[in-house]
């Protein structure tokens, strides 16, 4: 599977899988070689300042509008898809165990579990955190979001991403963007798959600027990858899945909608491999604010203010002098959603798996449990490699609303406030 290489994040990119198909000097001529179709697909108003405009002309064997009217509206049991401001938002700190595989029925999309979320496709801001845990691939499905893009990040179980401009595989370690209205199908790699999945109602994630770093550090924009393009070889009908203003919508179509010869633009699927980002941190003292390990950004229109950051906390080295290495005790106006993709988080000793997630939500205290603040308070401060850790976190603005089935389930650990006992 070949894929192109992102030389500056979200360029412009040229691609066919036959030569000769792309027009020359123009995007839509009277006709396209071998009777294919000119589409464009606009990630962005036509009026968008330049550098933010997303676009990508796309030649293909049948237009996209050739699919049945969208007349069921498909209910999967635990997927909260809108009208997340009619849910409860408790202040307490909380957190879940992972969500297993064997306990879920379906593929990627039909095992989704929303556990909490903010705004909406109406308010255009805010976004939706789901966990996925599957053994089946979308055989003769696809799907497509009219309200987000989105974020996957695996922590079991490799994916094959099949979209409309070509293929992705995706493992733990790394993430996948799929951009609002493209046109995909999930594959197993492996007998079974999960992890994280968040809809992002707001702003395209962009990379976020560097100010007094610099030129170079955090996420590399030459590491990001998107497909090059593949047409899908199946004939007969497939059913269409979309979401649309909350909802799940199905159709049936009499061809595979992954039937793109030739692509060129910027508005398109891409990757990023984690242990690519370039971790700066403290090397004197105190530990230094999460947003320096930001990979990606989802900007806000206030200033300096996220829709959603995508942060990491990557293996790394700790230096810092007379200082409490692990994050610090703190109160903040941001809310903040965190997932492990393996092995253990600096701050939490116990209880907080690959898989799991734990919420606090604006000015609800958190920091190191007990354990690990006594053992932080005492350690010997040389040089020492964080290794075998990869956590991550979704930060924003808005407040995240938890769903009735996170509530209720039995992966919530009610006594997770607990952990702070006794100090």
């Amino acid at each position: 599977m070949s894929l192109n290489y992102l030389q500056g994040f979200k360029n412009h990119f040229v691609t066919e899988s036959e030569k000769g198909i792309l027009p020359v000097g123009q995007n839509s001529p009277q006709t396209v070689a071998k009777g294919l179709f000119a589409e464009q697909i606009s990630g962005s108003a036509f009026t968008a300042p330049r550098h933010l405009n997303l676009r990508t002309w796309v030649y293909r064997k049948h237009p996209s509008v050739s699919h049945g009217n969208f007349e069921s509206k498909v209910q999967i049991e635990n997927f909260v898809g809108s009208n997340f401001n009619q849910l409860s938002a408790p202040p307490t700190q909380m957190r879940w165990n992972p969500l297993e595989p064997a306990r879920t029925k379906g593929n990627f999309l039909e095992s989704l579990h929303t556990v909490s979320g903010s705004g909406g496709p109406e308010a255009g801001h805010g976004c939706a955190i789901h966990l996925y845990a599957t053994q089946e691939s979308m055989k003769n499905s696809y799907f497509y979001n009219a309200d987000a893009e989105m974020m996957i990040v695996p922590t079991e179980g490799k994916l094959l991403l099949r979209t409309e401009m070509g293929k992705l595989e995706i493992g733990p370690l790394e993430i996948a963007v799929i951009p609002k209205g493209i046109r995909f199908a999930v594959d197993l790699q492996e007998k079974s798959a999960r992890g994280y999945l968040c809809e992002n109602f707001g702003n395209p994630f962009v990379l976020p600027e560097l100010g007094p770093i610099g030129a170079n550090g955090l996420a590399n924009p030459r590491d990001f990858q998107a497909p090059t393009a593949w047409v899908e070889e199946k004939t007969g009908k497939v059913q269409l899945f979309a979401k649309f203003l909350g909802e799940i919508w199905t159709s049936e179509a009499p061809h595979t909608p992954l039937d793109v010869v030739a692509w060129h633009g910027n508005f398109t699927p891409y990757k990023y491999n984690l242990l690519h980002f370039n971790t700066i941190n403290s090397v004197s003292f105190d530990h230094p604010d999460p947003s320096i390990f930001t990979v990606l950004t989802s900007p806000s229109e206030t200033a300096g203010t996220a829709n959603i950051d995508f942060v990491i906390f990557p293996p790394r080295w700790m230096v810092s002098e007379h200082s409490f290495r692990p994050p610090y005790f703190h109160r903040n106006v941001m809310n903040e959603l965190m997932g492990l993709i393996q092995g253990q988080y600096d701050a939490k000793s116990d209880g907080f798996a690959p898989g799991g997630l734990s919420l606090h939500n604006c000015m609800s205290g958190h920091g190191p449990d007990k354990e690990t603040f006594d053992k932080a308070s005492k350690a010997e401060l040389k040089p020492e490699k964080y290794d075998n850790t990869m956590a991550f976190m979704f930060e924003s603005r808005h407040v995240f609303r938890t769903t009735p089935w996170a509530l209720s389930s039995d992966l919530r650990q009610n006594d997770y406030p607990n952990c702070w006992l006794g100090l």
